[in-house]
């Protein structure tokens, strides 16, 4: 089979129609939304609301850091909308109602630390659900799915409620995916190249537990995006072949994995 991996979509719907062209199958990793848009300030679910003036200050304070002042100024800017929680649900439902009339009925779907898990249970249908701590067969090899970002403090500065839980929560889900061939994620496995982002050069967020996953299960491959920019985008781990997938609102080029390359399940 051939698949197409994509991730950090970010609002590109126009790249999205295209990611399954000439696959078997797509899988999507997730960050199908744009909170802000960082080359376009005009975009994102906060353009959309706030316009691209407010959008603009967000982003610098983003640049330069200053994530306290960042957190207390969208605190700011919702607290200027009388129903923020029905206006981002109405947003980020539309949003994902044309995610899913573009990826069609040829692919799977996990999704990223920036996605509203409840609302894309809400519009999705069944093949196309949130694959997280479980395992799917595809052409006789084993795929496990875990999905959204960790961290230790779960983000409640707004009304926006993006896919992050616990260390605890996330090693959980890891847990029940166990053996694997190809283990697939957002976020990355602890690995200082992967994780570290070349232009704001910092490291970002990875998955808890992954990275033991990889040492006790050594599967042939971990699929992963969410780092934009990485110091490395593919490296070996032992016998893994870890890959991030590559930022697809940019790039608008699926990572293609062709089946018959996989060392086979009993290799």
């Amino acid at each position: 089979m051939r698949i197409h991996v994509i991730s950090d979509i970010h609002g590109n719907m126009s790249a999205l129609g295209r990611a399954g062209d000439g696959a078997d199958l797509v899988i999507a990793l997730g960050d199908f939304l744009d909170y802000v848009d960082y080359y376009d300030s005009s975009g994102g679910v906060l353009g959309e609301v706030f316009g691209p003036d407010q959008v603009a200050k967000f982003i610098a304070l983003r640049t330069a850091g200053a994530f306290d002042e960042m957190h207390e100024y969208d605190r700011e800017l919702w607290s200027e909308i009388a129903d923020p929680v029905g206006t981002i649900t109405e947003i980020v439902a539309s949003r994902y109602e044309q995610v899913i009339r573009l990826l069609g009925d040829r692919a799977m779907v996990t999704l990223g630390n920036v996605d509203m898990q409840e609302i894309w249970a809400a519009v999705a249908p069944e093949p196309l659900r949130c694959l997280d701590g479980e395992t799917v067969m595809i052409d006789g090899r084993k795929f496990g799915f875990v999905a959204g970002g960790s961290n230790k403090e779960v983000p409640t500065h707004s009304p926006w409620r993006p896919f992050v839980r616990t260390p605890t929560a996330y090693r959980d889900a890891v847990e029940l995916v166990g053996p694997v061939d190809v283990l697939c994620s957002h976020v990355p496995p602890k690995i200082d190249a992967l994780r570290f982002d070349t232009v704001p050069k910092r490291f970002e967020m990875y998955g808890p537990g992954l990275l033991e996953s990889i040492e006790l299960h050594k599967p042939a491959m971990s699929l992963f995006g969410h780092i934009h920019q990485p110091e490395s985008g593919r490296l070996w781990y032992g016998r893994t072949r870890c890959i991030n997938v590559g930022h697809f609102q940019r790039t608008e080029a699926p990572y293609v994995l062709d089946t018959n390359t996989l060392p086979s399940p009993t290799d």
